[in-house]
């Protein structure tokens, strides 16, 4: 069973920044895709960041440059390292887990970025 725990959100102004982290329990493996989503009320949940077991790293172009996705497979945490924040990049975050064996999300993190 794998539990993914976000934690980090919070309210900050514009240009500011944020650390996201996702704390992972359960079976992990080392060809697991660890992402970062978000989604805002109305709009169906984006892909922020992803890494790969192997390490490839795919971002939202809305965030590129800003935004940096890393891991610590041993830990079996994750983080979402959130710089120069937009309005925009407000909404509810949520970890993912992608392996042979099942697709699992966290309970979300609120982000609010505002003045």
């Amino acid at each position: 069973q794998v539990q993914l725990v976000e934690s980090g959100g919070g309210l900050v102004q514009p240009g500011g920044s944020l650390r996201l982290s996702c704390a992972a329990s359960g079976s992990f493996f080392s060809i697991s895709t660890m992402g970062w989503y978000r989604q805002t009320p109305g709009k169906q949940r984006e892909l922020v960041a992803r890494i790969t077991g192997g390490g490839r790293v795919i971002y939202a172009d809305s965030v590129k440059g800003r935004f940096t996705i890393s891991g610590d497979a041993a830990k079996k945490t994750w983080y979402l390292q959130m710089n120069s924040l937009k309005p925009e990049d407000t909404g509810v975050y949520y970890c993912n887990q992608d392996d042979p064996y099942g697709n699992y999300w966290g309970q979300g993190t609120q982000v609010t970025v505002s003045s």
